[in-house]
């Protein structure tokens, strides 16, 4: 049996959209170790241990589980890629 959908209630117009006031600046979705392993075709393992040594994009936890910031991680792949030409 079908699950009957659930009535939308629009917001009232003196109240603003929490989501709307929170939005000011953060992405619409942070990024998983999983994301991050599959951008850096890298095992998740990896995206661990770089976590655990400091050396890998920044994350930050939520209760028990670590998210990523996409800016954050843009800017760590920028950072790379500034410190691998001026190796060479």
């Amino acid at each position: 049996m079908a699950r009957p959908k659930l009535l939308e209630l629009p917001e009232p117009p003196d109240r603003p959209d929490p989501r709307a006031i929170l939005r000011g600046g953060l992405p619409d979705q942070y990024l998983t170790p999983d994301d991050i392993a599959v951008i850096f075709k890298v095992p998740k393992e990896t995206v661990y241990q770089w976590r655990k040594k400091c050396t890998g994009p920044p994350g930050f936890r939520i209760g028990k589980h670590v998210r990523y910031d996409p800016a954050d991680v843009r800017d760590y792949i920028t950072e790379q890629k500034s410190a691998d030409r001026t190796a060479a």
